[in-house]
């Protein structure tokens, strides 16, 4: 006698997310049309839960490209790069470089998509303090030559940077209505960096030089001081790019962005 046996919980697993990630994938031994059937409501509520987690998220976003279209694109990036996170506040991971392809022909659309995700990334990390110039003059007071060419800065968690080549403020703050007719698409006249960081509770961004923001992510990356003035020497010269170093972080303690020194 042929005694049947239930496949391993890991292989019915792995065979129930197939079906609900691709529905071209092969039902798994045993399924008819009945279970067919009912994986393709499965598979739409799931699909249609992820695509509204992204409405959530970039808002702006679709207000810029209209529903369709946003609704287009993010069924595309959810079937494309399902999630593989516990949590919907990762789902738009990548989002950004969607519909940079997506809209090839509106590249100010992947910028927009990548600010507002990062406008959610640092309002949804860690509370910290900021270091005040008060704080950082106190901290510095004893340094040497050799301190400060070692030093390094913590900064927000959940702050970043990206070059950009759109007025990324006038198009976000006109995004703030709920009509986003009559607002022109405005290139800079040369690239910027992007920084994003925390105001208390409040997301906040600024538009800097391109220098700036590779100066802010290669400290943010784990550089020392030292590190920047010679980095920055190569383009600036020893002197200017000391005096440089020492105006980025002056702004940085100013907004906020740093949180402590790293040993």
């Amino acid at each position: 006698m042929t005694v049947s046996q239930t496949p391993p919980l890991a292989e019915l697993q792995s065979a129930f997310l197939a079906q609900v990630l691709d529905d071209e994938s092969p039902l798994p031994d045993g399924w008819g049309a009945r279970h067919a059937a009912g994986m393709a409501v499965y598979r739409n509520n799931y699909r249609r839960a992820l695509v509204d987690a992204l409405r959530a998220t970039f808002e702006r976003t679709e207000r810029w490209v209209g529903a369709d279209a946003f609704g287009r694109a993010a069924a595309h990036h959810v079937i494309s790069h399902p999630p593989v996170s516990w949590t919907l506040d990762d789902v738009g991971i990548g989002f950004d470089a969607t519909c940079a392809e997506l809209f090839a022909g509106d590249p100010e659309v992947g910028e927009l998509v990548w600010l507002e995700g990062a406008m959610l990334d640092v309002f949804t990390a860690a509370d910290v303090t900021p270091l005040d110039s008060a704080g950082f003059s106190s901290a510095t007071a004893e340094f040497g030559e050799e301190d400060w060419a070692g030093l390094r800065l913590a900064f927000q968690s959940g702050a970043s940077c990206c070059i950009v080549r759109y007025d990324l403020r006038a198009i976000w703050q006109h995004l703030a209505d709920e009509d986003a007719s009559g607002v022109e698409v405005t290139p800079l006249d040369q690239p910027a960096a992007c920084i994003v960081w925390r105001e208390g509770e409040r997301s906040t961004f600024t538009l800097v030089s391109a220098l700036e923001g590779r100066a802010f992510a290669t400290m943010q990356a784990g550089a020392s001081y030292g590190e920047l003035c010679e980095i920055l020497s190569d383009e600036l010269g020893i002197e200017q790019a000391i005096t440089q170093a020492g105006q980025f972080l002056g702004h940085w303690l100013a907004e906020g962005m740093i949180v402590g020194l790293r040993s």
